[in-house]
């Protein structure tokens, strides 16, 4: 693992930032970088992933149907959008969206720490209420008792959900410019067929 300490944070400007660079292999998708950057000072965080053999953008569709599925590994990129239908959440990237590597439980888990967030915060009973549900919602997924699609679509294509059960779909209808230095990407709807 490289890393760079003492660096100038983004955020606060401090040089108390670390930056970090490894390199894991994952089965059945291959080598992938994962880049970090902590700042001790403010708490600015932020990671990626990124495929060492460049991938197709790609939809990736995983029905839950047992809670063995909680250990499906999931690469995800900061580039990438997270659909749970039953839950009617979508997760889209922005500026401060993050890549890592996990399974379909740690994705629950992070969708989980943001709704109990949400309904610890916020003064509106009806918000709470919805909160409450879908906090009650993922735990009866991740028991086995509820099905649930995951969707995981990625421009860069740095994205996978690693099992046979998994459907993959190349984004066919959408032009991608990726420009990997500063992490941004253009989306040009092209319409083609």
């Amino acid at each position: 693992m490289d890393k760079l300490e003492k660096q100038p944070c983004p955020a606060c400007g401090n040089k108390t930032l670390t930056l970090t660079e490894d390199v894991r292999e994952i089965p059945y998708f291959g080598n992938a970088y994962l880049f970090s950057m902590n700042c001790i000072h403010c708490k600015y965080a932020l990671s990626d992933v990124e495929a060492e053999i460049p991938k197709d953008p790609s939809r990736y569709t995983f029905e839950i149907t047992k809670e063995d599925d909680m250990k499906v590994r999931v690469v995800k990129s900061s580039t990438a959008t997270v659909k749970i239908p039953i839950l009617k959440l979508t997760m889209e990237p922005g500026p401060s969206s993050i890549g890592f590597i996990s399974n379909i439980e740690g994705l629950l888990d992070r969708t989980k720490q943001v709704i109990e967030h949400e309904r610890d915060t916020s003064e509106e009973d009806e918000v709470k209420t919805t909160a409450k549900n879908l906090l009650k919602k993922i735990w009866k997924i991740k028991l086995g008792d509820i099905q649930c699609k995951i969707i995981i679509e990625d421009p860069s294509g740095n994205s996978a959900i690693i099992s046979e059960k998994a459907k993959i779909e190349k984004l066919k209808k959408w032009l991608y410019q990726i420009f990997s230095k500063s992490h941004n990407f253009i989306i040009t709807n092209q319409n083609k067929k």
